[in-house]
């Protein structure tokens, strides 16, 4: 081989050298230009997706809004048609519950409050009878004869009402009816039966009574009602609470 050839394939060599050095230079040059320009693009494209899903939102939104609005008159009518179904059913409950409430006063007046309507007539004179023979002997007595009027009274009674006459009559009347030589004399003015249930029965009495006293030898006429319980006892109605009013 010759110089010259050598010098020529030297020179050759060097000038590969720096062309690859050259393009070795050049390429990160170009290659960070993509990039910058490649994240650009990526950039615009998910702001164009943003927005694009931002036009669908408001998009899906109106129509949501659309569809809502469209909606609202049916399920007005519906609520309507709901309350107008309640609203008729209303007067049916309320003539069922007065029908109810009328059947019920109806059996409580009949079997409460006027159950001698279905108890024999004689068993209600028979309690009124009993009741104004009872009180005319309780409030009839005299100074002379007190312990025959109280004898007589007490078989007109009956419970713990008996042992209270017994005690008051003992106690009250007796000393006061010696002491003043008083005389009472009872009459019933009207009589009707209050309440009848079986053995037990309540009757309402007017009486006026008529005293007199040494102090007082004219007449002194008092006028006052009375509800006498009656207990129907072995057959015979005794006066078992006796209540003036």
């Amino acid at each position: 081989m010759t110089d010259e050839t050598r010098d020529t394939e030297t020179a050759t060599e060097e000038a590969d050298f720096d062309g690859e050095t050259q393009d070795d230079d050049a390429a990160p040059e170009a290659t960070e230009d993509d990039v910058a320009a490649a994240e650009e693009s990526d950039e615009d494209i998910a702001q164009a997706e943003e927005i694009d899903e931002t036009d669908e939102d408001v998009a899906d939104a109106e129509s949501t809004e659309g569809i809502a609005e469209a909606a609202a008159p049916a399920k007005r009518r519906r609520n309507l048609w709901g309350w107008t179904q309640k609203l008729k059913t209303v007067p049916v409950i309320l003539v069922l519950l007065l029908v109810i409430t009328g059947g019920a006063a109806i059996w409580l007046f009949y079997n409460e409050y006027r159950p001698d309507r279905a108890t024999d007539p004689h068993t209600a004179r028979a309690v009124v009878s009993a009741a104004s023979q009872g009180t005319v002997a309780m409030l009839s007595y005299s100074a002379d004869t007190l312990d025959q009027d109280f004898a007589s009274a007490k078989s007109h009674l009956g419970g713990d009402f008996l042992s209270y006459y017994d005690n008051f009559t003992q106690t009250i009347i007796a000393p006061a009816a010696k002491q003043k030589s008083m005389k009472t004399t009872a009459r019933i003015v009207s009589a009707a039966v209050s309440e009848l249930h079986g053995d037990s029965a309540v009757v309402l009495l007017f009486v006026n009574q008529t005293t007199t006293s040494r102090e007082n030898p004219k007449p002194a006429v008092a006028s006052s009602s009375v509800l006498v319980n009656m207990t129907r006892v072995d057959g015979k109605w005794l006066i078992t609470k006796f209540s003036p009013f």
